[in-house]
């Protein structure tokens, strides 16, 4: 099971004239979970070099490394993962090549994918966009999925769910609270005046909205145990 609060996606393009390495180094230091490797702008090659300097800071902080979208990056780099589109490569046939210890991820919100994404053997998926957000298409109507689906998926699946999509300090507690297991963001870091104090406050919000779920999944079995039990 990953364990996982806050999961950083890169793109320079919206990181208000910030190299890509700087918030690397940044959210690294302030103890960012998961660093995805985006950069929809840069060519392969130019990625390929990013990639093996955000490689040295994950490998030093003991961060997970996914590349977004190119199994053949993921391989070079010796990433952790990689996480896949549903138009990407099939992910039984990214399993064979990256073999059983990678990590693949799946963007999936609809039952069918939700399904497919389980028989193939997805170690997690990737919901939303949850909100209205500028950096992602969104798989539903202009404003997102929303929370309500988010917690349908939560119910249908017991793969760990990563939000994204319009994330950021004021709404990540209700999107937890629905059924996120994880927090994935772009210009709520990217774009933060002070990342590594913006990382490290993420991270607590994070961490309290989760240990209230537990509670309240604690409370909620115990309801359930009190009503089946025999009256007398």
């Amino acid at each position: 099971m990953l364990n996982w609060d806050l999961y950083l996606i890169t793109e320079e393009s919206l990181s208000a004239g910030r190299k890509t390495i700087e918030v690397v180094k940044e959210a690294a230091a302030a103890g960012v979970d998961v660093i995805q490797l985006r950069e929809k702008n840069l060519s392969l090659r130019e990625k390929f070099k990013l990639g093996q300097q955000i490689k040295k800071i994950c490998s030093r902080y003991q961060i997970t490394l996914i590349v977004n979208d190119r199994l053949d990056l993921a391989l070079a780099l010796d990433a952790d993962g990689v996480h896949l589109g549903q138009s990407d490569l099939p992910l039984r046939s990214a399993r064979k090549i990256l073999g059983p210890n990678k990590i693949i991820g799946l963007s999936a919100c609809r039952d069918q994918e939700i399904t497919q994404a389980e028989a193939d053997g997805a170690d997690y998926l990737g919901v939303g966009a949850i909100f209205k957000t500028k950096s992602k298409q969104l798989n539903s109507d202009k404003n997102g999925i929303g929370l309500q689906r988010l917690a349908e998926i939560k119910k249908r699946t017991d793969l760990p769910l990563i939000a994204i999509g319009g994330l950021n300090k004021s709404n990540a507690p209700q999107v937890i609270k629905s059924g996120a297991d994880c927090i994935s963001v772009i210009t709520a870091l990217t774009k933060a005046e002070k990342i590594e104090n913006e990382t490290r406050e993420f991270k607590q919000i994070i961490k309290k909205a989760k240990s209230k779920r537990r509670v309240l999944n604690c409370q909620q079995k115990l309801v359930k145990i009190e009503k089946n039990m025999p009256k007398g």
